[in-house]
């Protein structure tokens, strides 16, 4: 089975005049599922704007973000005492996101985010997700900068 996005709304004929559904598929809907199937918990559609519960937001200030691209989502967050770090990432289609504490000093913390695709070319989705990430630090975050970069891989 294979799933394109987007695709349903390009074969639709004439002009309609309904807004699009929000309907999931039936082989999606809450009670239905495909054998074998996971419903789809993480990662989120839409990049979070709060810390989960019990993560405190890293101010804005303390975030350099010029390492990632303008859209990509910038919310840190911090859990256990500052030595846990969560970061949204953004990963599409075959891509799968992860991140890696590159460097650590006493000034900054580095963290980039990756985006592994496959080394054969696939069918995928064309869809981007949001998945909440966590790397552990040697000491706790405190008062310093976090530097968020980004790179595509191939597996």
């Amino acid at each position: 089975m294979t799933a394109c996005a987007g695709q349903e709304t390009a074969s639709l004929p004439g002009p309609t005049s309904a807004p699009p559904s929000s309907t999931q598929p039936e082989s999606t809907q809450p009670g239905t599922s495909l054998p074998g199937a996971v419903p789809p918990t993480e990662p989120d559609r839409q990049p979070a704007v709060t810390p989960p519960s019990g993560g405190t937001e890293v101010p804005a200030a303390q975030i350099d973000a010029t390492g990632v691209a303008q859209d990509y989502p910038t919310m840190v967050w911090t859990e256990d005492g500052g030595t846990d770090v969560g970061v949204v990432a953004q990963e599409g289609g075959c891509g799968k996101a992860s991140a890696e504490v590159t460097e650590q000093t006493a000034t900054q913390v580095v963290i980039t985010l990756v985006e592994t695709q496959p080394p054969k070319p696939a069918q995928c989705t064309m869809d981007l997700r949001f998945p909440k990430l966590s790397v552990h630090l040697d000491s706790p975050l405190a008062d310093r900068k976090v530097v968020l970069k980004s790179e595509q891989r191939v597996q």
